[in-house]
């Protein structure tokens, strides 16, 4: 099989999946190919089948890789390359809505405890660094303190807490300017 990228001129198809030859998959270069021209057709074909975008992604990407693999199946004298491909869609996109009412799916018990599944060591580590910040912030002068909990814990802007403390712009930018450098003292980091 031909690795060509180009488009073969009557069919409108990747040369390489058009031209028949040994029976070999396509190569990665022609897949490549193949999901520039039809990823979008098949993508919006398997979300109207599924009306789920990740069931979709997950049925295209499952489509194309079919597709690769099984190339050298593809007999360009009963239909184009598009139609070849968007039925692989539809069959694995059927499939999985047959999945699912074979399987439905059942909402977990609210009173179900979850696993905790957070990484120990770095919840620990991060517990020790919130705890380090906490002491370096109460040392910090209480105008510092307030601006940097304003602007980094509630999440308002420089124009907001100035007006929330009634003090210009710039001496908010100024307070957050150098309770940040006393906290990177005040914690060792380099600046």
């Amino acid at each position: 099989m031909s690795a060509d990228l180009g488009m073969a001129a009557s069919t409108g198809t990747p040369a390489a999946m058009a031209a028949p030859g040994p029976a070999t998959a396509p190569g990665l270069g022609t897949l490549e190919a193949l999901y520039d021209a039809y990823h979008r057709q098949a993508l919006g074909l398997a979300l109207r089948v599924l009306g789920d975008l990740g069931e979709a992604e997950e049925v295209v990407q499952e489509a194309f890789l079919a597709a690769w693999r099984a190339g050298h199946t593809y007999d360009p004298e009963r239909g184009s390359t598009r139609t070849w491909l968007l039925t692989l869609v539809r069959n694995r996109a059927i499939d999985v809505v047959r999945a699912r009412r074979r399987r439905p799916v059942q909402p977990l018990d609210e009173m179900f405890d979850l696993p905790d599944t957070s990484d120990v060591q770095l919840q620990a580590a991060l517990n020790v660094e919130a705890e380090q910040v906490a002491e370096a912030m109460v040392k910090l002068p209480i105008e510092q303190r307030e601006t940097l909990e304003l602007a980094y814990v509630s999440g308002f802007s420089h124009a907001e807490i100035a007006a929330r403390v009634g003090v210009p712009v710039g001496t908010v930018k100024g307070r957050i300017r150098l309770g940040l450098d006393r906290l990177r003292q005040a914690l060792g980091v380099p600046r």
